[in-house]
């Protein structure tokens, strides 16, 4: 098969990093790509993943079999709809079904119409309403902004001043653009979070390993929110009493929701929860593509060939594919460029990437990188890295993935230093 991956962050590295290695797999590409990921695939830097025409020319030149799409914007778009319309396989949701992402208040109210556990939770479309609803009731809170944020427009607050600074920053100066126009406030769940992942073709089901992300920027979950700055798999607050009322009570109903409401649900699924003390798991959002930086502790630890489980999906044959095979365990710890999440400065040298990249057991997947003019690694994002690490149990690949951290350098480099440190809690 010839595979085609669309998007140029790590995410997308660890898709074409796993699908090449499927003896199925005659050739990858990328569009646009990165320069990691140039290692595993022919990048197409001059071409846009949200240019479906563009994407539909380069799939009939190059025969290519099976899109995936990575990130969410497109898929919002209708770029799954578009690929399907010619007859092209791709892996992803429709641009209605992309709504459990792409509108936070229309997945809030799809979850209350099928009954599936959330937050509790209230819609605002001006900022002087949801000010008046955040001071009357003066205490934690969540802040999200509804639309897409490159999984930085949420908020949680400890208190009315913060979620108030929180809508400011949404509704008044408008960090997040149009994403902003509609806020949600949600109560404050307790407990612990967990990326859960369903691969469907609609009507079947293949689940992955749980994976932990950490979204706070700094140690102990302090700080802004950001895209992720680390993740381990599996997850053991997922153990199996949890992961079947998930299915039960989340993953099935939520699919079966969206077959009755007329735009059956095809890719992957991911669901944010939140599991309290007692085990209840609670929806904190849904995403419609696979998670950055889960992903790739996810695939790390995969031992067994993804490109069936992407393909059957993409084709409606899914229950014709063996379970995936999770073995030991991956941890991923981002390196980011100082500031991040705000302004940080780009074009900075990076070393060590050789030294770290001959490690046994140590993956390290682009996802803010560029070549300079000498055809040396430079900074060009915010995140910049995911050193990601296999090994038999957390606390080894923790213990590799931060000895690999430790070669890499460039300036103002950031990362935290308690990625899977609840894992470890644990034993």
């Amino acid at each position: 098969m010839r595979v085609l991956v669309v998007g140029s962050g790590g995410r997308e590295h660890a898709l074409a990093w796993k699908i090449a290695q499927s003896p199925r797999v005659e050739a990858v590409h990328a569009v646009p790509g990165n320069a990691g990921m140039r290692e595993v695939a022919r990048c197409h830097p001059g071409l846009d993943g949200s240019d479906a025409e563009a994407l539909l020319a380069l799939v009939r030149a190059e025969r290519l079999d099976l899109v995936v799409i990575g990130p969410e914007a497109p898929l919002a778009a209708g770029l799954a709809d578009r690929l399907r319309e010619a007859g092209v396989a791709a892996f992803g949701p429709s641009a209605q079904a992309a709504r459990l992402e792409s509108s936070k208040a229309w997945a809030k109210d799809f979850m209350a119409r099928h009954e599936i556990p959330t937050a509790r939770f209230a819609l605002f479309d001006d900022l002087a309403s949801a000010r008046d609803y955040v001071r009357a009731g003066d205490g934690p809170c969540v802040v999200k902004a509804d639309g897409l944020a490159a999984g930085k427009g949420v908020s949680v607050c400890d208190d009315a001043t913060q979620a108030l600074q929180a809508l400011e920053d949404i509704m008044a100066e408008r960090r997040f653009g149009a994403a902003g126009d509609r806020v949600i406030i949600e109560e404050r769940l307790l407990g612990e979070e967990a990326s859960y992942y369903a691969i469907t073709d609609g009507e079947h089901v293949v689940t992955l390993a749980a994976a932990q992300d950490h979204k706070r920027a700094l140690d102990g979950d302090l700080g802004e929110n950001t895209g992720g700055m680390g993740a381990y798999a599996p997850a053991p607050v997922v153990d199996e009493r949890v992961e079947k009322r998930i299915l039960e009570e989340i993953v099935h109903p939520t699919l079966r929701g969206m077959v009755q409401e007329g735009h059956p649900y095809t890719g992957v699924l991911y669901v944010g929860l939140m599991i309290d003390a007692q085990g209840n798991p609670r929806v904190i959002e849904y995403n419609v593509r696979f998670g950055d930086p889960e992903t790739q502790p996810l695939l790390v630890g995969l031992e067994s060939d993804l490109l069936p489980l992407l393909d059957g999906a993409a084709r409606g044959s899914l229950e014709e594919v063996a379970p995936p095979h999770f073995e030991g365990a991956a941890v991923c710890v981002v390196m980011a460029s100082g500031g991040y999440p705000r302004a940080f400065e780009k074009g900075l040298a990076i070393q060590g990437l050789e030294a770290v990249g001959a490690m046994s057991d140590v993956v390290v997947f682009h996802a803010g990188t560029r070549l300079d003019e000498a055809g040396a690694y430079v900074t060009s994002g915010g995140r910049v890295l995911g050193v990601t690490a296999h090994a038999e149990s957390v606390a080894l690949a923790r213990d590799r993935a931060y000895q690999a951290v430790s070669g890499i350098h460039f300036e103002g480099r950031h990362y935290r230093s308690d990625i899977a440190a609840r894992a470890l809690s644990r034993r």
